[in-house]
């Protein structure tokens, strides 16, 4: 049974604490990703600080994206990073950096990336994009056959990322996807963040 891995939007205001809270509230997340690019080091300590309360507070796991360092340092279950955002030495260096968390890594399309990262010591790899995604621009469109095929041969997990919503979420499930991971599902749902998270666990399900 797939579950929910919630990413945060590209941008959070003051009132994010409690739109977080509401949307975890909504039903089962397994995973909440604090995502925030351009932005600097003391920003992202802070809602590090601000979030991670809510979250551990619901029993819910607080992937850092892209550093290593700070998920160690502040005190975060998990870190995720793209292939750009490794640091020298790849997979196996992350790994050794980041200790006991939970380590995930960007593999786009790649039946190759992936190997690498699970035999580098990653707790699961993330496939996508999916489907078309306003989130960010994507460099990949991952085939659902991938996860199929992962599924098949491989005991780490899997991540699918990418314009994932209730409508076309059913094919990913089937396929064995361990975590559907969503941004604009939940954030920008007309009646709201826990209605966004309510509706796709529907779907899931």
């Amino acid at each position: 049974m797939s579950q929910l891995y919630l990413i945060s939007p590209p941008a959070i205001g003051g009132d994010f604490p409690d739109l977080l809270a509401a949307a975890l509230d909504g039903g089962a997340v397994s995973a909440f990703q604090l995502r925030l690019k351009d932005v600097d080091e003391a920003a992202v300590c802070r809602a590090v600080e601000v979030l991670l309360p809510v979250t551990q507070a619901r029993d819910v796991a607080f992937i850092l994206n892209d550093r290593v360092d700070l998920a160690v340092r502040l005190g975060c279950d998990g870190v995720h990073l793209g292939q750009e955002d490794l640091p020298q030495g790849g997979v196996a260096r992350a790994r050794a950096m980041a200790g006991g968390l939970s380590l995930g890594v960007t593999c786009h399309d790649s039946r190759h990336l992936a190997m690498e990262a699970a035999e580098l010591g990653a707790d699961y790899v993330a496939f996508g994009a999916f489907f078309p995604t306003a989130t960010k621009a994507a460099r990949t469109r991952a085939p659902i056959e991938i996860v199929e095929w992962w599924s098949s041969v491989m005991e780490v997990p899997c991540v699918a990322i990418g314009g994932i919503v209730p409508a076309n979420c059913g094919a990913l499930v089937s396929a064995g996807a361990d975590f559907l991971a969503v941004v604009g599902a939940v954030w920008a749902h007309e009646a709201g963040p826990g209605a966004g998270v309510a509706a796709m666990l529907r779907a899931m399900a």
